[in-house]
């Protein structure tokens, strides 16, 4: 886990003049998971539209490329009870999306809407109609869920096998951007005399023919401003990977030192030859949390002051009973580990994804750091949870956030603010700057759309003479 005070070094040789890398950034809205402290004063709602309107308006002050929101399905459960201590309900993506359009001018507007449980035609239009309404700053973060808990939310339930998942998404995106493609770019006529009318002729009908995927349609708006809007993936395993290599222009990943930066990118981007695309057609995009101080000893106080809001008692027992997949009466949260070993195959936790495939081997380490370091559970449960961190003065976080994009570690970070709704300020008012002076951020935004931003190529239409992927036109 990177801590600048921590000695990273930030002397690695840096890349300047125009053959700098740009240090690309979102701003992620806090919630849907253990990052925000609820427990502070200060924090606000997550459901008021001013909360929403304060984060966005600040990325875009700081001349940051987008505005990023997770997406939660229903409400996690632990122990059969409503979990009070994170919360995953707000309002929907979109609709927030698409107010956000209104109040901000360049800001690249990105949700999260999952493939398992959403319709491509409705996706198409919702999405088709945010990129119009906002000018071409729409994105969408494409995830996947084989949870059936989530799924029973949902007409037909939700459950995917996880080699499926993937291959269902992979059908949707397809569907999608055929449906994007289905109007040529002369469909949409003004006449003085007629009013604007559509050629019926230049809107094709595109056929979806997969094993997940049946669908015939036209598309409902003309091509959007960005072509496509932007895609997102966020996915680590090898179908992960291969998915964003072959469908996504930028990943949402976690990383949390720069040679583990530098094998994900190397390996992702790696991938993309063999779908006919570059290296600068992906960006690689790891979320991650922020401390400042005045000095490195104020800093690194300042964040284990916030993780220990984060991680409180009640939430330590609950992430160990989740490994363990089941109740731990009497767990002390400034104690050992439990002696007993977890059951791979229980659940105490629903909604929440297990972020381990092998329990037991999980358990061994997390007792060997216990060991190690005279940790108590909730301690471990602090250092095992943090989100790639940078922790530092200001010098020292644009230092190292620079570092890591020059080292080719990733291409920029999506920002994960402690505090909703204030708590990107600190962030463009004491570190842009400073990035800015390094020359690896922009100094004013260059072009109205999020590829614009991203620097990222407008996709080439397919025409009504030409083919839907995953489908024909005709």
């Amino acid at each position: 886990m990177s801590t600048t005070p921590s000695g990273t070094d930030l002397t690695a040789p840096r890349r300047e003049g125009r053959h700098r890398k740009r240090v690309h950034l979102g701003a992620h809205f806090p919630g849907v998971n253990s990052t925000t402290v609820w427990r502070d004063p200060r924090a606000g709602s997550q459901t008021d539209f001013s909360s929403f309107a304060h984060v966005a308006r600040t990325a875009e002050r700081g001349l940051m490329d987008f505005f990023f929101l997770a997406e939660g399905l229903r409400l996690r459960e632990h122990r059969g009870r409503i979990v009070d201590l994170d919360v995953v309900g707000r309002p929907d993506t979109l609709p927030v999306l698409n107010a956000l359009a209104a109040v901000t001018t360049h800001l690249g507007l990105a949700g999260t809407l999952n493939t398992t449980f959403n319709e491509p035609f409705e996706l198409a239009r919702q999405l088709a109609t945010l990129d119009h309404l906002s000018g071409g700053r729409a994105a969408w973060n494409v995830v996947t869920s084989s949870d059936a808990f989530t799924g029973e939310n949902f007409r037909r339930g939700g459950y995917l096998a996880h080699e499926d998942r993937y291959a269902r998404a992979r059908e949707v995106v397809g569907a999608v951007r055929g449906w994007w493609d289905s109007w040529a770019d002369d469909a949409l006529v003004a006449d003085a005399a007629a009013g604007t009318f559509v050629r019926a002729d230049r809107v094709a009908e595109v056929a979806a023919r997969g094993e997940h995927v049946r669908a015939r349609a036209r598309g409902l708006l003309p091509r959007p401003p960005q072509g496509h809007p932007v895609l997102f993936q966020a996915g680590d395993s090898p179908q992960g990977r291969e998915t964003a290599a072959a469908l996504a222009d930028a990943v949402f990943t976690v990383h949390g030192t720069l040679e583990a930066g530098q094998a994900f990118t190397a390996d992702v981007k790696g991938r993309l030859a063999a779908h006919g695309r570059r290296p600068e057609d992906l960006k690689v995009l790891p979320g991650a949390t922020f401390v400042l101080g005045d000095t490195p000893a104020d800093a690194l106080e300042r964040a284990r002051e916030t993780r220990f809001l984060q991680v409180g008692p009640e939430q330590a027992v609950a992430h160990v009973e989740a490994l363990w997949g089941r109740e731990l009466p009497g767990l002390d949260p400034d104690g050992p580990l439990p002696a007993s070993d977890p059951d791979p195959a229980a659940t105490v936790t629903r909604g929440r994804v297990r972020h381990t495939t092998d329990p037991v081997a999980t358990a061994q380490r997390w007792r060997q750091l216990q060991a190690e370091h005279g940790w108590s559970v909730r301690e471990l449960v602090v250092e095992v949870t943090q989100r790639q961190q940078f922790v530092g003065t200001p010098e020292q976080v644009a230092a190292e956030i620079d570092l890591y994009v020059q080292a080719d570690a990733c291409d920029g970070f999506i920002l994960i603010p402690s505090l909703t709704p204030t708590g990107l300020d600190e962030f463009v008012d004491r570190v842009v700057p400073l990035l800015q002076e390094r020359g690896a951020h922009r100094t004013a935004y260059e072009g109205p759309t999020l590829r614009h931003h991203l620097g990222l190529p407008v996709p080439a239409a397919r025409t009504v003479d030409g083919e839907a992927a995953d489908g024909e036109q005709r």
